[in-house]
């Protein structure tokens, strides 16, 4: 069944992401001094009493705002609110009531759902006292908390249980000893979350398409889409469930702040974003580089791109290269294997990952991109016996490696310790590092007997007690 949405909501600056934080115990929506830092939804997990919750994060709204991105935001909200089987209205104690947050309790008491109104920065002795101006809104429960502190969530977490319709017996069941969120922020980031589903982050430069793509593989609008460089901030993420032959697989998909230049971050809330954009790629399963097919062919593939392809195969991610916005692309007569070509040039490293060309905007090849994330997962998953690497060893020619005499090492057998990514030991005649060439020539030996399309494999060496005769 699923679980009872709890949504945070007010106008832009009022702590919602702080609250988000502290009551997912995670550090997953930036949290700044400047407004509208959170423009997507951002749903998180928490437990209370033994209750299961989800939560969603919110962008800060502005009722009757007709600029294209706040009107996103407030649509965005919407959605969350439509989701919710409660609302929590977050205003900010130190500030007076204005039109819109008058506005917004309207419209929110128009909903019919449950409203609380959770106000905010309530950090000095005594000014729970002050709570009467508040009352204006026309919301019955009116909550002073400190979500920075992490003051009054034992209050706010119990009157929202009193709004929510009762768990089936079977939940009940099952339910768990009840976690106190209120524990340190640093603590609680580093219990990691089950997660069953292959995590993919949706990764590249600013306004190449990332957010079309999410929604596209989605189909819904979980991201706002604009023409404006850097509209996404948080990573956005969901949960996608697809039948395929082999049965039902999950795919959690991580849309990303585009990944700018060093120098070209100004804003507190961009250089949040860029880390955090890496941080989601360092934590996923596979990786898909989206790169802008409409530029000319000559620039189609940047340094910049070349960089964030970098930080995948760095982390060792599977990888897939995703051409965008080919259907603008086609009008100047380019073919997919020129501009292949060019992508095999510039990210040479990135030999093993599997090019597909789509329109993000129109749907075209968003078939063709699911077949190659089923075969990448898989890859990255796959494991040989040692018997058979031992096989195939004995039928590589390792005369052919381009490497000098003096770097040669003999391996006398190999043996595959772990998957996602594949790791194999290699067990030679004396401690020597393996020469890159050599590396490289085994690693292609080895993907042509096994495949392992879209995966980087990790080659380890240990000298083996084994005597030559």
């Amino acid at each position: 069944m699923p679980l009872p949405q709890i949504a945070i909501v007010g106008r832009p600056n009022v702590g919602k992401s702080t609250l988000f934080n502290r009551l997912t115990r995670s550090r997953r929506a930036i949290v700044g001094n400047e407004p509208g830092i959170t423009r997507d939804r951002i749903y998180g997990e928490t437990e209370w009493r033994g209750r299961r919750l989800g939560v969603i994060d919110t962008g800060g709204m502005i009722p009757g705002d007709a600029a294209y991105i706040p009107e996103a935001i407030v649509r965005q909200a919407g959605v969350a609110i439509g989701e919710a089987a409660a609302v929590v209205f977050v205003v900010d104690s130190r500030t007076e009531l204005a039109a819109p947050d008058l506005e917004l309790a309207r419209l929110l008491l128009k909903t019919g759902k449950p409203v609380l109104l959770a106000v905010n920065k309530v950090e000095r002795a005594g000014q729970e006292q002050e709570m009467a101006p508040f009352y204006r809104l026309g919301i019955q429960t009116v909550l002073p908390v400190s979500a920075e502190r992490g003051d009054g969530l034992e209050a706010l977490f119990d009157e929202i249980l009193t709004h929510l319709p009762p768990e089936p017996p079977d939940t009940v069941a099952e339910a768990v000893e009840p976690v106190e969120p209120l524990q340190d922020e640093t603590e609680a980031a580093a219990v990691p979350t089950p997660e069953r589903a292959t995590r993919i982050a949706i990764v590249g430069r600013p306004n190449v398409g990332k957010s079309t793509l999410l929604n596209q593989l989605t189909g819904e609008e979980r991201s706002i889409v604009s023409e404006i460089a850097g509209t996404t901030r948080d990573a956005v993420d969901a949960l996608v469930a697809r039948d395929t032959p082999g049965g039902r697989v999950e795919y959690r998909f991580i849309d990303t702040a585009g990944i700018r230049r060093k120098g070209a971050t100004r804003l507190m809330a961009e250089k949040l974003s860029v880390v955090m954009a890496r941080k989601h790629l360092e934590q996923a399963d596979l990786a898909l580089i989206v790169l802008d097919g409409a530029e000319p062919v000559e620039e189609g593939v940047l340094a910049l791109d070349a960089t964030i392809a970098g930080y995948a195969v760095e982390a060792h991610r599977s990888c897939i290269i995703v051409v965008n916005k080919w259907d603008l692309a086609r009008s100047s007569q380019r073919t997919q294997a020129a501009y292949s070509e060019r992508v095999r040039e510039r990210l040479k490293f990135l030999a093993f990952a599997p090019i597909v060309f789509i329109s993000a905007r129109e749907g075209e090849g968003i078939g063709k991109l699911y077949a190659a994330i089923g075969r990448v997962a898989e890859a990255r998953r796959h494991r040989v016996s040692t018997a058979a690497m031992n096989r195939f060893l004995a039928t590589v020619d390792f005369s052919r490696a381009p490497v000098p005499v003096s770097h040669r090492v003999r391996i006398y057998y190999l043996s595959q310790v772990s998957a996602a990514p594949p790791q194999f030991v290699l067990f030679v005649d004396r401690p020597r590092a393996l020469h890159f060439s050599y590396r490289r020539f085994l690693e292609n030996q080895i993907r042509r007997a096994f495949g392992f399309e879209g995966t980087p494999i990790l080659l380890k060496t240990r000298v083996s007690g084994k005597k030559e005769k």
